[in-house]
């Protein structure tokens, strides 16, 4: 194997298929970048059993060939390389790197115990690449951290006629969003999967300025792998066993009342009044017409604001918030208004952006289409 590439696009080619890589693996190939020269292009794979991560470049290829790079020490190289033209080959068992004078040997992995990847789902349909990135990221802040509940740590993705809907949750909140997707000439029936919040976010944001996302899903074989491919960059993520709670009777909010402030505010204030507060110790809103106070901690640490706001369908109501959660549901709105329809304390609260808001119908974030679900805590402060 013998290549001459771009300093730029060989670091961008290594650097997103090195996020494909796992941590820790008790299997010492796992750790390797796939590298394959060959027909002018260099292309470069991630792989972990989750997830396949498969990056293209334009490449001078003088031999073609196939080697096996640990990724992380490669992507460490490519860091500190010399910007201009960069020659790759293989000596031996030894990957050398070179360029503006500076030169790299590294060793090579058995290329032969590397397993074999896994083919690529049949295009299914497409969807704007930005419009789904932003989806995610506001759905995946719900997802759960805890490796141990695996079912709560990934978003569910749900492909039926023209609409996609993400949802994610970690049983102390709810996020889902709604999007247009556009169904391709294989699309039939309904697409419901489990996927790795954080692999999903890694893969929207990488593919956000793409243009389009081709999504890949093929029921013929199981349905056990979902593709995105956008620009020159192919990913697989393989889903997760289980299934979501259903959230339709947890987003029915008869009866409360309805609270508006602005978001970004909001959000400040909540960050503000939150420095005196003990860790996981919540932030306490109480909502009248025409303001709402925001009060934290105890006893001499304490710090309040006030906010103009609204409120219809009750005087006051008083609720408190883990201050955490709160932030993130804000944050995911681009809306300049949030509603808030409030039950009270220790129950549900729902968030969403204000309809009507021109700001939000710009940003395609329509009210219902980005919804944010919260628990109150009981114990007010």
């Amino acid at each position: 194997m013998e290549f001459r590439i771009d300093r730029t696009a060989f670091a961008e080619a290594v650097g997103r298929a090195v996020r494909a890589l796992p941590a820790r693996t008790p299997v010492p190939v796992l750790s390797g970048l796939l590298l394959e020269a060959d027909a002018g292009r260099l292309a470069v794979t991630g792989f972990d059993f989750e997830a396949a991560v498969r990056v293209e470049a334009d490449a001078e290829v003088a031999v073609p060939g196939r080697v096996l790079v640990p990724g992380r020490r490669l992507l460490d190289v490519c860091r500190v390389l010399p910007e201009g033209p960069v020659s790759c080959a293989l000596e031996a068992s030894r990957f050398a790197v070179e360029a503006d004078g500076t030169r790299f040997g590294l060793s090579t992995l058995p290329l032969a115990e590397y397993p074999a990847l896994p083919a690529p789902p049949a295009p299914y349909g497409t969807v704007d690449a930005a419009a789904f990135a932003t989806a995610v990221a506001q759905v995946a802040v719900a997802a759960g951290r805890d490796d141990t509940l695996p079912l709560l740590t990934g978003v569910r993705l749900r492909l039926e006629d023209g609409r996609m809907t993400l949802a994610a949750s970690d049983r102390y909140r709810y996020a889902v969003r709604r999007l247009e997707w556009q169904p391709g000439a294989a699309a039939d029936g309904v697409v419901d999967a489990l996927l790795p919040a954080r692999r999903l976010l890694d893969v929207a944001r990488s593919l956000g300025r793409c243009g389009d996302v081709l999504i890949g899903w093929d029921p013929a074989a199981g349905g056990g792998l979902i593709g995105f491919e956008g620009g020159r960059t192919r990913t697989a993520l393989r889903l997760l066993d289980g299934r979501l709670p259903a959230y339709k009777s947890l987003f029915d909010m008869a009866g409360a009342a309805v609270a508006e402030v602005a978001c970004e505010e909001l959000a400040e204030a909540v960050r503000r009044v939150a420095v005196v507060a003990e860790t996981n110790s919540p932030v306490r809103l109480d909502f009248s017409d025409g303001s709402v106070m925001l009060r934290a901690g105890y006893g001499d640490d304490v710090a309040a604001q006030r906010l103009p706001a609204t409120l219809t369908g009750a005087d006051e109501v008083p609720v408190a918030f883990n201050p955490a959660y709160l932030l993130d549901a804000l944050t995911s709105f681009e809306s300049p208004r949030v509603r808030l329809e409030l039950l009270g304390a220790g129950q549900r609260a729902l968030l969403h952006a204000v309809p009507g808001d021109g700001a939000a119908e710009g940003a395609g974030e329509t009210a219902g289409e980005h919804r944010h679900l919260l628990m109150s805590v009981k114990q007010l402060v």
